[in-house]
């Protein structure tokens, strides 16, 4: 059985990627097939979410084995054939490229074409430019350049006394305005 992917971005709005794949390839497949389709390096953290018809991300597959307090399973692209969890076209599924911004893909398993089988992706339709991939920054010779004094994290002349006893600075609330009796937690 081959699934047909049809995959949008709601950041450019000519971009469409068509990805037909075996049933039994894995998550980690449709992955790279998505990857290359769009030419992204593939050093980055993503994941796959199951959709609700409204978009709202429920079951994850992630890229590595994470730790997580979730509800759900915790499954890994890998381990996982897209026919265990895919049964119905129309199935919608987000994949998020940038963790950090939140940036994904929107798919929509679009048809199922029973008995036929396919030894690798094809991607029978590419249209438009891909959203800009950001890349995370491994390079950590710039730390070096960050100052890290004593000033780094706030006022150097900070003075204990100007608080009072609860921690908190003296605060004149003027005339016409309420009194500090007025806040009442």
């Amino acid at each position: 059985m081959v699934f047909r992917f049809t995959i949008l971005s709601d950041e450019v709005d000519d971009f469409i990627r068509v990805i037909d794949m075996d049933a039994e390839a894995t998550f980690l497949d449709l992955h790279n097939a998505i990857l290359d389709s769009v030419n992204f390096k593939k050093d980055e953290l993503t994941s796959f979410f199951l959709c609700s018809d409204e978009w709202e991300k429920e079951q994850e597959i992630t890229l590595i084995e994470m730790d997580t307090s979730s509800e759900y399973d915790n499954l890994v692209m890998d381990k996982v054939k897209l026919g265990d969890l895919l049964t119905d076209e129309k199935q919608k599924l987000l994949y998020v490229f940038d963790m950090i911004s939140d940036r994904s893909f929107f798919i929509e398993l679009s048809e199922i074409i029973p008995h036929k089988k396919l030894s690798k992706p094809v991607c029978r339709i590419s249209k438009g430019n891909p959203p800009e991939q950001m890349l995370m920054e491994n390079d950590l010779s710039t730390i070096d350049k960050i100052n890290l004094d004593e000033n780094f994290y706030g006022d150097e002349s900070f003075d204990i006394e100007e608080l009072d006893g609860e921690g908190f600075e003296d605060i004149d609330f003027g005339e016409g305005n309420f009194s500090e009796d007025d806040l009442n937690y």
